[in-house]
């Protein structure tokens, strides 16, 4: 008999248009190996998720940018079809923050978990959560909100550079403005100048203390929340490699228990009474203090990572519980490894004696691993192509980009993960 009440569908919710987003897949073969009838909200335009034997239905998503109404809107429609309660899970922080506010006119069409308040744009909210690492002390890098150009460039001064330049509402950016949710400035010019295109950007810019990468240094946690406040079904990783190098999403990960990661995941959540599915991000300093960078109110792309001996991770643990049933008790399986091919082919390649989830191959579900590489092939020639003709321009065209903009493009050492492939 299944542990899970199988009447029950899940509906996952993405209006980012990445194709490449392996959490969404993660999330389609975990429930629908437990025999979950699942449904995806998202632009299934090209993306390997659709080749998924797991996916019941394909539904189209909001427009990006979308408001909360015109989102509450497809989420009705999708009910109508599906003709019965689902458990939702939205996959991005945009869906999550709307979710979150329509709370109340999803139900009782779908299942949420419990919730005190909009936690969900709270924590999102790059400047909020600086504010609450403080109120319940979980250490944060010194972040300061110039409310001037010429405050932003005091401020990178007095931070000391290189600075972090957020956003503070990193699924407010249009997708056409070459912003990118985090950054490192190197001057003060590069700081005021960023700070003028805060009206495109829909939010404010935070600067913040630099804390280098290193070995060891980057440190992710996954957890849910249940119904009565206990962490479940995740854990504590260490980013191995990451894409950019040294800057973005987790290419490469391993299951890493640690204490002080899981006690400040438990505090944080507890003192704010989250409930729910989440993933944390958190940079090691030189004393060996973990800052923490991101809350996500949402899975990690990674999230698969943490699937225990009695197979249970943080989407499971969410439909368990928003159904009633027991959460089985598994031991963590420590040592274990996530890799995305596409970022990391020959790690995908070596031994892994703890055992390894990939992102893309999967052997019971092998069409979206073929369909990745043959898009990937794709993505890769048409940026190759790009630069050729770039470095084929004439030289009084080339480097033509006025700073700001020029910081928007760096990839260098962003201090959370980068949310283009995750999140």
């Amino acid at each position: 008999m299944s542990l899970f009440d199988t009447r029950v569908p899940a509906v996952l919710l993405r209006i980012d248009r990445n194709p490449f987003h392996h959490g969404t897949l993660g999330a389609v073969r975990s429930l629908g190996r437990a025999g979950v009838e699942v449904h995806v909200v998202a632009d299934s335009t090209g993306s390997p998720v659709s080749r998924s034997r797991f996916v019941r239905a394909l539904h189209p998503p909001p427009p990006p940018g979308a408001p909360a109404p015109a989102i509450g809107v497809a989420l009705r429609r999708v009910a109508a079809r599906v003709a019965r309660p689902a458990v939702l899970i939205p996959m991005d922080d945009a869906s999550a923050v709307a979710v979150d506010r329509l709370r109340a006119e999803l139900a009782p069409a779908y299942l949420l978990p419990p919730a005190r308040g909009p936690l969900a744009e709270r924590v999102a909210d790059k400047a909020e959560l600086a504010a609450l690492c403080a109120a319940v002390d979980v250490p944060h890098p010194l972040t300061l909100i110039p409310d001037s150009a010429a405050e932003a460039a005091r401020a990178a001064w007095r931070l000391g550079l290189p600075v972090v330049a957020k956003w503070s509402r990193p699924w407010l950016l249009p997708t056409d403005s070459g912003l990118r949710s985090t950054v490192v400035v190197r001057s003060p010019q590069e700081a005021r100048e960023l700070y003028l295109r805060t009206e495109e950007a829909g939010s404010r810019l935070l600067l913040q203390a630099f804390l280098p990468p290193g070995t060891d240094r980057d440190w992710f946690f996954h957890g849910y929340a249940d119904r009565t406040g206990a962490v479940r079904g995740g854990g504590a990783g260490v980013k191995l490699r990451a894409w950019p190098r040294g800057a973005g999403l987790t290419a490469v990960g391993r299951w890493t228990p640690d204490p002080t990661v899981q006690a400040l995941a438990e505090r944080i959540a507890g003192e704010l009474g989250y409930r729910g599915i989440f993933d944390l991000d958190f940079r090691r300093d030189a004393e060996g203090r973990h800052h923490l960078l991101d809350f996500n109110p949402r899975p990690g792309a990674q999230f698969r990572l943490f699937s225990d001996t009695a197979d249970l991770d943080v989407v499971r643990a969410l439909h368990l519980d928003l159904t009633h049933r027991p959460l089985p008790e598994g031991v963590p399986r420590a040592g274990r490894e996530f890799v995305v091919e596409n970022y990391a082919p020959l790690t995908a390649l070596r031994p892994a004696p703890a055992g390894r989830e990939r992102a893309w191959g999967a052997r019971d579900d092998r069409a979206p691993g073929r369909a990745m590489w043959g898009l990937w092939g794709q993505h890769v020639s048409r940026r190759l192509l790009a630069r050729l003709r770039g470095l084929c321009a004439p030289a009084g065209e080339r480097g033509r980009v006025p700073s700001a903009r020029r910081a928007t493009a760096v990839a260098a050492e962003p201090t959370g993960e980068e949310k283009a492939g995750s999140r």
